[in-house]
């Protein structure tokens, strides 16, 4: 019972400090003039996946589990397109969220969908050292999300919002640069020390509970790590800000992906994806396929919706729990 409320106390941590955090790096953003566009996607979904970073970095280098720490990446970024789904019942007007999105965030998924293959190759596939822990895989990654990032910043460049880039808001206005920089920094220290925590505590439920390592990883780990995008993301879309959302999750697992090259790097027992688990190939097919949804939402342009959810979130929400269903029969 310990395991389980120091588990929440950290979750909790994340959640309030996270949503703090990402309101900081927003008035970085405006204080310093750089693009919103640009600057949101990258910053704010570097900034609501640095418990992700944490976690996995403890994970692979304190706990030495390549199991807790792949699941969480993964995990997170199933999760995310989880959180995506639910997000199209706080659209107003009854409107699909995809529906209302800008275009061009099929950019952003249709990036992720190769980085996430990729990663389900280095599953199957025998791996090269470059170091005797570091996987030749890994470096692939690397390059891979720095031309990712190079290609969405053109893009941003090339479509530009007219309006944006020269608005500062009042409460920027009459705050320093130096205090906008401080309350970033100790916000950021608190999801890191909180995020350090939970690898602890998810090893020690698993335990107690039975509960596969996969399955907790996927599951505990994720959902806790992803709420600076939940708050975020809920808070964007209901004062209308909906490609602040999409993009800033969407970004997320495209960041993700770096992420597991960086936990390898600290992985000293081997190569992370050959000790993992298999069943985290359910994940990566998983995220794969809401990815490709996505962007079908996106192209297709739904007007309106019947239900609670529209017709695409309301897939990619039955996705998601098929993967979470399989991860637990197989892996508990």
């Amino acid at each position: 019972m310990l395991f389980v409320a120091g588990f929440l106390l950290c979750a909790v941590i994340i959640f309030f400090a996270g949503k703090k955090l990402s309101l900081y790096g927003d008035m970085l953003s405006e204080k310093t003039g750089l693009s919103k566009g640009w600057v949101g996607l990258i910053l704010l979904a570097s900034v609501t996946s640095l418990p992700e970073l944490m976690v996995g970095i403890s994970s692979s280098a304190i706990v030495q589990s390549a199991d807790l720490a792949v699941g969480d990446i993964l995990g997170s970024c199933a999760f995310n397109l989880g959180i995506l789904a639910m997000l199209d019942a706080f659209v107003p007007k009854r409107r699909p969220l995809l529906g209302v999105a800008s275009p061009s965030h099929m950019l952003n998924a249709g990036l992720g969908i190769i980085l996430l293959t990729l990663v389900g190759f280095a599953f199957f596939l025998s791996d090269y050292a470059l170091t005797p822990w570091l996987a030749v895989s890994s470096l692939t990654f690397v390059v891979v999300y720095l031309i990712a990032v190079r290609i969405i910043y053109q893009n941003e460049k090339n479509h530009k919002e007219e309006g944006n880039n020269n608005f500062i808001s009042e409460k920027v206005r009459n705050t320093s640069l130096r205090k906008i920089i401080l309350n970033y920094s100790i916000f950021a220290g608190i999801i890191i020390v909180a995020a350090l925590s939970l690898p602890y505590f998810a090893e020690h439920i698993a335990e107690i509970t039975g509960l596969g390592k996969s399955f907790v990883g996927t599951f505990f780990l994720a959902a806790s790590t992803s709420l600076p995008e939940i708050a975020v993301s809920i808070a964007a879309v209901r004062i209308g800000s909906v490609d602040l959302s999409v993009g800033n999750l969407l970004g997320s697992n495209i960041f993700n992906i770096l992420i597991l090259a960086l936990d390898d790097m600290v992985y000293t027992k081997g190569f992370i994806l050959q000790d993992a688990s298999d069943f985290h190939l359910l994940s990566v097919l998983s995220t794969i396929v809401m990815s490709a949804i996505v962007i079908i939402g996106l192209s297709y342009r739904a007007k309106g919706k019947r239900f609670w959810l529209a017709w695409d979130a309301a897939i990619i929400f039955i996705v998601y729990i098929i993967n979470l269903i399989l991860l637990y029969r197989f892996t508990s």
